[in-house]
């Protein structure tokens, strides 16, 4: 019978990265402990393929999470390195708890793992963090330098966000939870797919940073539902109602047409029309983009992985990663390609809004008509 000492050389041996010569040796090891290995004393690329993040990235958001995050005095404490890293290899893994516990990196146990994860996403979910790292423009020349940057990249004027929803799946949540953890029955977590999911709306720029985040709703809600309750709506009514009618959002035609939300048109009569709709969608293409690099990058999101928690804790997670995501567009790191299949970008196509005399859908349509217009005249 192999010794403790064979098996766990043996773990070692199956866990290593053999192809890269700059990872660190291995020597034979006495303990479990013993065979911890330092994180940041791996090669950079080993280190990406685990923990999502470059070294010097995973160094600014441990500084950066210490002081909301609480340390146990004992000397057997987990350290909050050891937090972070073992939070962000769930995250960018979607590993279930205990091989990430069992990790060269960290071996620890699961229930350990858990309370890793818990305190890391409590603190990406703090306000101070959050509101820090996902904030949709509040002022003109926030709007301003967004709007410029979308026109530089897409050639498509008075566009500040693209929108669309992904859903995340999640596990079906108990019947019993009261109206203080879920407010929402089982059932309606079902989405038009047949899995249980979170219905996450996200709006980025046009660096794929993600400036609004709502990922309260369950599967089965519409796109339209959810950003009827969004809190950049009201915003962007203010705005227009105050003759600021140059910045809008652009989405698909699940959405309803609007001054503020740009969508295609159902029906295009004439080669103005469709060149409209061709620029629409290039350049709305851009969330669509945002969603493939967050769910490739932090793999906890994908529908094969499937988060293992209650509703509420998934979307905290859901936040978490799209702290991450924009932490990692503010620092450039480049993107993570590899395959996740086909991911579900919730995406609803719906009728055209036939109330011809609502207010709204006939100054959006009047809007519409004048990029329409604005695009045939520069061609």
């Amino acid at each position: 019978m192999a010794t403790f000492n064979e098996i766990a050389w043996f773990i070692l041996l199956q866990d290593n990265d053999q192809n890269n010569e700059n990872d660190v040796p291995y020597n034979r090891l006495q303990t479990k402990r013993d065979a911890v290995v330092d994180p940041f004393m791996i090669s950079d690329r080993l280190f990406i393929k685990n923990f999502r993040l470059p070294k010097n990235v995973a160094r600014f958001l441990i500084e950066m999470l210490a002081p909301y995050v609480k340390i146990q005095s004992r000397s057997s404490a987990v350290s909050l390195d050891n937090k972070v890293l073992i939070a962000l290899h769930f995250f960018g893994t979607g590993s279930y708890q205990s091989p990430v516990g069992n990790s060269r990196f960290t071996s620890v146990s699961q229930p350990t793992v858990s309370r890793c994860v818990n305190d890391i996403v409590s603190a990406l979910n703090h306000s101070e963090i959050f509101n820090k790292w996902i904030k949709f423009p509040s002022n003109m020349q926030e709007l301003i330098e967004v709007r410029n940057c979308f026109y530089r990249k897409t050639k498509f004027p008075g566009v500040i966000g693209c929108i669309d929803c992904t859903h995340v799946a999640i596990i079906p949540p108990p019947a019993n939870l009261n109206l203080n953890e879920n407010p929402y029955p089982e059932h309606i977590y079902v989405n038009r797919k047949g899995y249980h999911s979170i219905n996450v709306q996200l709006i980025c720029d046009a660096n794929l940073k993600v400036l609004n985040v709502n990922a309260l709703f369950p599967g089965s809600t519409h796109d339209t539902h959810i950003w009827n309750n969004s809190n950049v709506l009201p915003f962007l009514k203010e705005l227009h109602a105050h003759n600021y009618n140059d910045f809008y959002l652009l989405g698909d035609s699940g959405y309803p047409l609007r001054q503020w939300l740009i969508t295609p048109i159902t029906n295009p009569n004439n080669e103005a029309e469709e060149y409209f709709n061709t620029a629409q969608m290039a350049c709305r293409s851009i969330i669509e983009r945002c969603n493939g690099v967050l769910k490739q990058r932090f793999r906890c999101l994908i529908k094969d992985r499937t988060l293992h928690y209650k509703p509420e804790k998934s979307s905290a997670i859901i936040n978490a990663c799209v702290v991450l995501h924009n932490i990692c567009v503010s620092f450039k790191v480049p993107e993570i390609n590899e395959e996740i299949g086909d991911f579900d970008k919730g995406m609803y196509q719906v009728a055209a809004d036939l109330n011809h005399r609502n207010r709204d859908l006939i100054l959006g349509r009047q809007q519409r008509d004048k990029i329409v217009r604005l695009f045939q005249n520069h061609n």
